[in-house]
């Protein structure tokens, strides 16, 4: 009896040890329990906690690309001796892009949107407008008839999915900074941060919204209007009564990046990452680092198609001869004499359309002969220049107003904003952000590690205090001089010293992939061309894209024990 006793004392002790440690587990592992301090992230300063894991949501428009390494560069022989496409092998994050290319109804939309906040009526504003318009005399040539595009392409419904053209390097980029803005006040309005209706409604140029100044100083936003900037709780749930009874109130705040609703930027797309979007080795995998690039976006060496549905299909727009825009009248037209509606053609294996043909693209980088592996095979790209926000003299933001847009001259005369109101004044990093770092030492890092001693017989070092000669750096281009004076007119300066050696500077940029206007050879992800980023052309348009934050992978993997 007493030995039964003992065991049934045994078995309660475990039974109450075991409801313990499921009750220890079952707390541990709640949603609402901080891993690395046990507290309820629910109170307090949770948000961060809370909100890990979040996934980033494709913005508008785009689609996934999951990164990887590629050989980039052209592996084959280089019929028009460029030799500024040596492979090298590369690796490019994940990231998203623009399913096809910038279409006119889009643009026009920006440019709608431009004239009803900064009506070019108005004096302050009058080169806002007229700075962002595409140029549609691209279209013109001297012994031909155009006119009809001229006049037509750029507003006509009939060519409202089109990709747009005449749009320079700097308009693009432009472009890519209203869109985030665009998005992003969207995204917050259905999030409940923004009144209803805010976007749209008594929208002035004094009272703009942007997102990296509501980031910084929501309460500011549309100049203030605590109205249509709100607050919510983020979890979404009723305060729970404590022991005492009491419902606390709720914690309502401001929308912050640890909010996980903000996307980050739109952006050009930078030349590594646009041509292993192009090559889309991911859907062949043949095609790989070792091995080097497809010839096409597409498998195979030719240009139509050999699946038995349309055999014989031309598989991009571009030009197929002399005097030959898109082939014989019928069946085995390419469907295109100029450029084409998107979505034409079938996409690669991303599901992006026309990365070969129908029109060239802008991409990010600052243009030279070689990519420079050397230095970086990971997310490569030339053209940074790092700025920080400008404090005032009050210590606070400056944030740019009506009265202090800033405008710069094109070489070509055209003015055009580079900042706009409601946007964060911008200063180059200063020795505050660069003494004794490794990994970048100025602001501006185009020329880095270009025209050294063993880039250029012709470079000069110079003495000890006045450095090299500016005559004799390496990229020795013209240094042309365009003002625009008080009554608007044009004062051009230019260069025309005989001891100029190149056209490329600091303000060419790549474009990738062929064009309308060009022959099949132009139409392989690794060709390369600039063009000076303030000018345009009939057969160069751009896409956007956006950094991939979190998983590389959209792929679920199952988790290693």
């Amino acid at each position: 009896m007493k030995v039964n006793k003992i065991v049934v004392l045994q078995l309660m002790m475990s039974m109450v040890l075991m409801l313990g440690t499921a009750s220890c587990s079952k707390k541990s592992s709640s949603s609402h329990a901080s891993r690395a301090t046990g507290w309820d992230v629910d109170s307090q300063n949770g948000t961060a906690a809370r909100n890990a894991g979040k996934k980033q949501q494709a913005g508008p428009g785009l689609v996934f690309v999951e990164g990887g390494t590629f050989t980039m560069g052209k592996v084959q022989d280089d019929v028009m001796h460029d030799w500024n496409n040596t492979p090298t092998q590369q690796h490019v994050q994940s990231f998203y892009m623009d399913e096809t290319e910038v279409t006119n109804g889009m643009y026009l939309e920006y440019l709608e949107w431009l004239k009803k906040v900064f009506p070019p009526t108005e004096e302050n504003y009058k080169n806002i407008y007229e700075g962002a318009s595409p140029d549609t005399l691209v279209w013109r040539n001297r012994l031909g008839y155009n006119e009809t595009m001229t006049n037509n392409y750029l507003r006509h419904p009939s060519y409202a999915n089109y990709p747009v053209v005449g749009v320079n390097w700097i308009q693009a980029v432009e472009f890519s900074k209203w869109r985030t803005d665009r998005v992003n006040e969207a995204v917050l309005e259905k999030s409940g941060y923004l009144k209803k209706g805010a976007k749209t409604n008594d929208v002035s140029a004094e009272s703009l919204f942007n997102t990296e100044a509501y980031l910084a100083s929501p309460s500011t936003t549309y100049g203030g209007n605590e109205e249509l900037v709100l607050k919510k709780n983020p979890n979404g749930r009723k305060p729970r009564a404590g022991k005492d009874g009491v419902v606390p109130e709720a914690k309502n705040v401001y929308a912050q990046r640890s909010s996980g609703v903000i996307l980050p930027e739109y952006r050009l797309p930078t030349e590594a990452e646009w041509e292993y979007a192009a090559a889309a080795d991911v859907g062949q995998r043949e095609y790989n680092i070792y091995k080097g690039q497809k010839k096409y976006p597409w498998s195979g060496d030719y240009t139509r198609s050999n699946k038995r549905k349309n055999r014989g299909d031309q598989l991009a727009n571009f030009k197929q001869g002399n005097g030959d825009y898109g082939g014989i009248a019928g069946w085995s037209d390419d469907g295109a004499d100029i450029t084409n509606a998107v979505k034409s053609y079938a996409p690669n294996d991303f599901g992006l359309y026309d990365m070969a043909g129908n029109v060239a693209e802008w991409v990010a980088d600052v243009y030279r002969p070689i990519i420079d592996n050397e230095a970086n095979d990971f997310n490569y790209f030339r053209g940074n220049q790092y700025a920080k926000n400008k404090i005032g003299k009050d210590g606070k933001l400056e944030i740019v107003s009506t009265s202090n847009i800033k405008y710069d001259t094109l070489s070509n005369g055209k003015v055009v904003a580079r900042n706009l109101p409601g946007e964060i004044a911008q200063v180059p990093v200063d020795e505050q952000e660069t003494y004794l770092r490794q990994n970048f030492s100025t602001s501006d890092n185009i020329n880095y590690r270009d025209g050294d001693k063993q880039s250029s017989r012709y470079f000069d070092f110079g003495d000890s205090e006045s450095g090299p000669k500016a005559d004799q750096a390496m990229y020795n281009s013209p240094k042309h001089n365009v003002t625009v004076d008080s009554l608007g007119k044009m004062i051009r300066k230019y260069d025309s010293s005989s001891k100029r050696t190149t056209l490329i500077d600091d303000k060419v940029r790549v474009y990738k992939g062929g064009s309308w206007r060009d022959r099949a050879y132009w139409l392989d992800p690794a060709q390369r061309r600039y063009f000076p980023q303030d000018m345009a052309t009939d057969y160069l348009g751009f896409r956007c894209a956006m950094s991939r934050v979190g998983a590389k992978t959209e792929r679920r993997k199952s988790p290693r024990n």
